[in-house]
């Protein structure tokens, strides 16, 4: 083994063609105006998947990112887009997913077999992502989770890293395999993920700009109970962020000091969804409804704000400079006044029809690729509209766009 490998860093890929010209798009990335380019990545489970593909698109497009945040299973993906060069996150993303989309233990199916169930028709789909659901359940996933054994009791006391039905002991290794933590930590790029501490209900947000990034501080971001058990940094538990709020956008736009930012936010459920008419419906429109953090709210909210603030740059503009000496008043309406300008492209995934309430565990390869075409699909159509990636020149200083909403 090598002394990489040894200290649980990604080995380095053989040299290629592929690689060269993949190492030398980064030399091609697009100029953009904005002083901050960067990746929200909200939760989701299995449909996580879709945000590779959009990150995807984004390395295709040479998109310059300098801040990934995210939550849950966006925690994990940031790692692996944070703890590697640009020119190989996709490749890694592809194995980090490949690996966590196999059985824990039996054999996963024939891919030409799975293909064939996945697209013979709805109901061999249907059946195919049921059965997969449950294979989830009963035995986890590769690289990712298994049931905890002896599988606690309800009414037993055990230790904190024990209260749950998962062990996901394996996670640390896998992000171990697909992520450089010194990259991470080196911080040419800033990295945020949510995560909410147990005893006090807090919510913090382990940042690469405050402290050294471990896997365990990823590992407490996507640790959702009772499934997961809560994961131990520093003498304190933490859970899954999604527990609390399932987005890091309202991060990324209040930073301090303000900056013209540019937001991919990409969501894995969608708040706007059809009245459900069985009780299956009724499980996955309460998902969708509780997890996708009333991400409109927090746009309209952050859009407000900036429109004050832009307002309140331009009344003391009226202010005589002689008038404004001395004047505290002045010196604080000076502060809050801000005319950085703001861009959200949201990316949200629309529930397939096929989809179930086990879409966010439903972990098949099949299903795996479908979210990741989705997402790429997704991203590449809103990059054709060329006029979105400008500065916004409205009264607020804020826009937001959503192909989905065209």
């Amino acid at each position: 083994m090598s002394e990489r490998a040894k200290a649980g860093k990604p080995a380095a890929a053989p040299a290629s063609e592929a690689a060269k010209a993949g190492a030398a798009a980064v030399h091609r990335e697009r100029r953009l105006d904005y002083e901050t380019v960067a990746l929200v990545l909200q939760g989701g489970g299995a449909l996580g998947a879709y945000q590779a593909g959009v990150l995807e698109g984004l390395e295709e497009a040479h998109i310059p990112l300098n801040w990934v945040a995210g939550i849950s299973i966006g925690a994990l993906n940031t790692a692996i887009i944070a703890g590697n060069e640009p020119h190989l996150r996709v490749q890694r993303l592809k194995g980090f997913w490949n690996t966590i989309c196999s059985p824990a233990f039996t054999p996963s199916m024939p891919a030409s077999i799975e293909h064939m169930l996945f697209n013979f028709s709805d109901v061999s789909r249907s059946m195919l992502m049921a059965a997969q659901a449950s294979n989830a359940v009963m035995q986890g996933q590769s690289g990712f989770y298994v049931p905890r054994m002896p599988t606690p009791l309800p009414w037993a006391s055990y230790s904190p890293e024990r209260v749950s039905w998962y062990d996901t002991t394996a996670l640390k290794a896998t992000l171990e395999r697909f992520c450089d933590f010194d990259r991470i930590n080196s911080r040419e790029m800033r990295v945020s993920v949510g995560a909410v501490n147990v005893a006090n209900g807090n919510f913090v947000y382990f940042d690469n700009t405050r402290l050294t990034l471990r896997p365990e501080h990823f590992m407490a971001s996507g640790s959702l109970p009772p499934g997961f058990a809560p994961v131990e940094i520093d003498g304190e538990y933490f859970w899954d962020g999604g527990v609390v709020s399932n987005t890091p956008l309202q991060e990324v736009l209040s930073a301090a000091p303000r900056r013209d930012t540019l937001v991919f936010q990409v969501d894995l459920w969608s708040a706007q969804g059809p009245v459900p008419t069985t009780l299956d419906n009724v499980t996955m429109r309460t998902k969708d409804i509780q997890y996708s953090s009333r991400t409109r709210l927090v746009t309209d909210m952050l859009l407000r704000e900036q429109r004050y603030r832009r307002l309140l740059g331009d009344l003391l503009q009226q202010v005589p400079a002689e008038a404004r000496k001395g004047s505290k008043l002045c010196e604080i309406a000076a502060e809050l006044a801000c005319r950085k300008r703001y861009n959200v492209l949201q990316l949200i995934y629309r529930q397939q029809k096929y989809e179930r309430g086990n879409k966010d565990y439903q972990f098949g390869r099949s299903a795996m690729h479908a979210h990741w075409a989705t997402g790429l699909d997704d991203i590449r159509r809103t990059l054709s509209n060329e006029a979105w990636l400008d500065m916004p020149d409205n009264h607020a200083g804020f826009v937001t766009h959503d192909i989905h909403r065209c």
